[in-house]
């Protein structure tokens, strides 16, 4: 599954690699991959893949998920087909609770104790998925864990993940997606080591010039 669904997220571009000409995230760090999983969404077969994907995820790891919660607003597509292919409720976490209505920051019923999953789908440092996480343990929800379409398996969100007691597990990841790449002609083979040293520390820019071709 984890190459059948890198192949479906290049295919699309919805993960891109431009090691030679690197991306600037809104931190200023400078990034060989540009995600956006949301394209999964204009490509009906490619959707089709992800989200039987996320609900066997759910099958196989959390069988005993009574609802699926979605994040807000990447996830909440994918929680709400995917709960609809296993006949399961779904509803999301908003970023901050409405200033309206009746307020609030979770849509959709939720039980006291009920058990949920997180649908995410990306997970780089960790941080907005825990916060939803959070909000869930708040009103009383007994989170399982969460599933994603991709994970970078960032050091920092492994920590963090481990730190508030949260299990992901992903359809896909940085290192398959980048091997995949590679076969495929997408990156240069020599191009992985830039990647993975870019995965390892971010912030160390230093990756940018190994493996230049010379003129």
């Amino acid at each position: 599954m984890e190459r059948k669904i890198a192949k479906d997220l290049l295919s699309i571009g919805a993960v891109f690699f431009r090691p030679q000409e690197p991306f600037t995230w809104a931190s200023g760090i400078k990034s060989p991959v540009y995600c956006d999983n949301r394209l999964t969404l204009t490509a009906p077969a490619v959707r089709t893949d992800v989200e039987t994907g996320l609900a066997e995820l759910v099958r196989r790891y959390y069988p005993e998920a009574e609802a699926l919660m979605g994040t807000s607003t990447a996830g909440i597509a994918h929680a709400a087909i995917t709960a609809h292919l296993l006949g399961m409720p779904m509803g999301y976490v908003r970023s901050g609770a409405k200033d309206h209505g009746r307020q609030n920051q979770i849509e959709g019923r939720l039980e006291p104790g009920e058990k949920v999953v997180v649908v995410e789908d990306l997970i780089s440092t960790g941080g907005s998925v825990i916060e939803v996480v959070n909000v869930l343990r708040g009103a009383g929800a007994q989170v399982l864990g969460v599933v994603s379409i991709f994970t970078y398996g960032m050091q920092k969100g492994l920590d963090r993940l481990a730190a508030a007691d949260v299990v992901n597990h992903s359809l896909t990841n940085f290192d398959v997606i980048a091997q995949v790449a590679a076969e495929e002609g997408y990156i240069r083979s020599d191009d992985i080591a830039r990647l993975i040293a870019f995965r390892n520390n971010p912030s160390d820019e230093s990756w940018i010039h190994q493996n230049e071709v010379k003129a």
